[in-house]
């Protein structure tokens, strides 16, 4: 079924967060983050999005991306994270959206985690497509591994073998890397309605990386085709702290049309 388009231009591709987060529903930290992505066609991954939502795209194109990292201390509220069950391994598979208020965030088609419990709250809580996987995150010099193999509720099989060598810091991101990682919301779905939950977090320090090995069959397994060439983009990032929100109200009125980097 085609999708409607925004109802207002996206807002603007911004580094710092461009809302405030007043009530914490989450605090986190995500460290020693993969980035990889991989352009794709809009009409493919359109019907793979909430209602509400159209893909985000640059220069005509969008991106499916593969992130890879660390989570640390999961808290709610504004309590103090968790050491053992707050912490794990994740992958996410993860689509670009922009919904009809011109908010821009991600859409998650599979979060694999390493810990039953979270797994368990993030599927009934939220309603999001965790999975729990065995997994791994081993560094040796400047070169980092991520491992995952799928354990429940499946695909059983899907998997995911990452290893990329950590370069020099980005002074200055391009647009297209500022699009793919400074994003300030989640769009999903809950009880059939559609829900943002913001996120605010320091800038990202970014730095390029080098992609040394790639075996993964997580993407096919979130319904997109599995890629037919290197990632166009690679990047590692040592990681920042994060607050999530509240479900976010939509903006009162239109944002400013974005000269770059926009949809």
């Amino acid at each position: 079924m085609p999708q409607t388009p925004p109802a207002v231009q996206p807002e603007p591709i911004t580094a710092d967060p461009p809302h405030r987060t007043d009530r914490t529903l989450l605090t986190q930290s995500w460290l020693d983050l993969a980035f990889l992505h991989w352009a794709a066609d809009p009409a493919a991954v359109a019907p793979l999005l909430p209602a509400g939502t159209v893909p985000d795209t640059f220069d005509g194109v969008t991106y499916v991306g593969l992130v890879a990292f660390r989570m640390h201390r999961v808290g709610w509220f504004r309590l103090p994270g968790l050491p053992y069950l707050g912490t794990f391994p994740e992958t996410n598979v993860r689509l670009y959206s922009v919904d009809g208020h011109g908010r821009r965030g991600v859409v998650f088609r599979s979060l694999d985690a390493s810990r039953l419990l979270p797994v368990a709250v993030g599927r009934w809580a939220f309603r999001l497509p965790y999975v729990w996987s065995r997994m791994s995150v081993r560094s040796d010099g400047a070169v980092v591994t991520y491992r995952s193999d799928r354990r429940w509720p499946g695909p059983r099989g899907a998997r995911s073998a990452l290893r990329v060598e950590v370069g020099e810091p980005v002074a200055e991101p391009t647009d297209l890397e500022h699009f793919l990682t400074a994003r300030w919301g989640m769009h999903s779905s809950f009880a059939g309605r559609p829900l943002y939950l913001p996120n605010t977090h320091p800038r990202w320090p970014l730095h390029r990386a080098r992609l040394l090995a790639c075996d993964e069959t997580l993407l096919t397994a979130a319904g997109l085709d599995a890629p037919l060439g290197p990632p166009a983009s690679v990047l590692y990032s040592p990681g920042v702290p994060v607050r999530f929100g509240a479900a976010a109200r939509p903006p009162a009125r239109a944002v400013p049309r974005q000269r770059r980097g926009g949809s």
